[in-house]
C-alpha cells in the first residue's frame, strides 16, 4: 500500500518542480531520518510552499538512499545528478557534511487548488498517518 507524505519545499525549488525543470527531489541530512524508510515508489507527496499553501501533487517513480557519505562523494552526486536536483552552489556547500542523502524521482506532478493547512512545527518532510494527516487524506 502506498504511503502519503507532506514535503515542504522553498519557493525556487516547488517552482522548479511545477515547471518540469526539476524532477528529483533530495533530503540531505548529518543523522539518519525516520522517514527514509517509509519513502517507496508510488508513494503519493502532497507539495507544499514554505510558509505556504500545499498546491501540488507528485508521485515517487524512484528513491534511492545514501548512507556514510562523505564531501567526496556528496560531489559526485551533485555531478552526476545536479541537473535533476537543480540545486545551487550555496545548497552543495551546506550538504557537504551531512552523512545521508535521499533522492526521490517525480513522476505524476499535478497542481492542486491550494490547502492552506495548520501545521507548526519544522519538520520538512511528514509521512500522514490517521492520527497526523492535516485533513490531507481525504483528498488523494
Amino acid at each position: 500500500m502506498a504511503n502519503c507524505h507532506l514535503v515542504i519545499l522553498k519557493k525556487p525549488y516547488l517552482d522548479a518542480i511545477l515547471s518540469g525543470k526539476k524532477k528529483v527531489e533530495s533530503r540531505f541530512s548529518k543523522s539518519r531520518r525516520n522517514f527514509l524508510n517509509s519513502i517507496k515508489a508510488g508513494d503519493l507527496l502532497f507539495l507544499k510552499q514554505s510558509s505556504g499553501p500545499v498546491c501540488a501533487t507528485a508521485r515517487i517513480e524512484k528513491a534511492k538512499l545514501f548512507e556514510n557519505l562523505t564531501a567526496k562523494k556528496i560531489l559526485e552526486i551533485k555531478q552526476q545528478f545536479n541537473s535533476l536536483i537543480c540545486g545551487d552552489e550555496d545548497f552543495w556547500q551546506s550538504a557537504l557534511d551531512c552523512r545521508f542523502a535521499t533522492l526521490v524521482k517525480l513522476t505524476d506532478v499535478k497542481r492542486i487548488e491550494p490547502v492552506r493547512i495548520n501545521k507548526k512545527d519544522w519538520r520538512a518532510w511528514v509521512v500522514l498517518t490517521e492520527k497526523e494527516n492535516f485533513g490531507l487524506l481525504n483528498r488523494k
